[in-house]
């Protein structure tokens, strides 16, 4: 038991030499653990204690709550998206190819760090879009997809923004902070009222930009496989999964929402229903 017990430190040690040190002492980066308790915390808060907490009271009105909070995020990714185009993909001298990371404080480089840094941040950020599912009463949107979308991304991304935080592994968060600032663009109009919402019926070409993110990215990773570069082969194929478990829940849940509701919605009676029951987050996916 000893021996397997200084193996397991051996090898952890050895690993963390492999580390990025340029973030050494930011927050959340001492270890995985944090991020970990905080997703916990957040399935716990969403799932017993909110629901617990509102069950005899009624559904805050969050609107200008919903305006800011939209707004902010739009915000933080249009930053990152900048960041990591003027700096990194769109530069000029970043491959698509291959791209190894940079570990240097050359200046291009510790941009991409704290776009790829503050992306990490902006997830837990994001927790905030069940909280308020939560506090409006709105459990019928907390779906397991949007759970482990939202629950699960800050603990995997730990390992890259920890150990290669930028080069190739850097594109996912260049697509989905675009992809984050499109998604609020629609829910700050959503949440402007029923004035603003009857335009906004492209929520399916929503999940749709989604999912060709998730498959430019990884097709990017994977394609690390079949060619020599200077980038950690494991990693590449750890993000390669990742985009490829959410791409998979994100076309089931495609199937089962909109072609289902195109069915429903060829019954003049189902539309009227449809219609009267249209949800004003539009966000039960995400």
């Amino acid at each position: 038991m000893a021996a397997l017990v200084d193996s397991v430190v051996y090898y952890t040690d050895k690993i963390w030499e492999l580390r990025d040190t340029r973030v050494d002492g930011w927050p959340l980066m001492s270890s995985p653990l944090p991020a970990m308790a905080i997703c916990l915390a957040y399935v716990f808060i969403v799932k017993v204690l909110g629901p617990k907490f509102m069950e005899n009271r009624p559904a805050y009105d969050l609107r200008r709550v919903l305006l800011f909070y939209n707004f902010f995020q739009i915000v933080v990714n249009v930053w990152v998206f900048y960041e990591l185009s003027r700096y990194g993909w769109l530069s000029g001298n970043y491959s698509f190819v291959c791209q190894p990371v940079d570990y240097s404080y050359d200046e291009a480089a510790v941009r991409v760090l704290r776009a790829c840094y503050v992306f990490y941040l902006s997830k837990f950020v994001d927790l905030f879009d069940t909280f308020f599912f939560v506090l409006r009463k709105k459990n019928n949107q907390i779906t397991l997809l949007h759970i482990i979308h939202h629950g699960w991304i800050p603990t995997t991304l730990w390992p890259g923004i920890r150990f290669v935080c930028g080069g190739h592994g850097s594109f996912f968060a260049f697509l989905n902070s675009l992809v984050h600032v499109v998604m609020y663009f629609y829910y700050f109009l959503a949440a402007m009222g029923p004035q603003v919402q009857k335009y906004l019926g492209w929520k399916k070409y929503l999940t749709t930009f989604q999912m060709v993110q998730f498959v430019a990215a990884s097709i990017h990773c994977f394609q690390l496989l079949f060619i020599d570069c200077d980038f950690p082969y494991l990693m590449s194929c750890w993000i390669g999964l990742h985009e490829v478990f959410f791409l998979l829940m994100f076309l089931n849940f495609y199937r089962h929402t909109y072609r289902k509701n195109k069915k429903l919605d060829s019954s003049p009676k189902s539309a009227a229903i449809n219609n009267n029951n249209n949800d004003s987050d539009s966000k039960k996916y995400m």
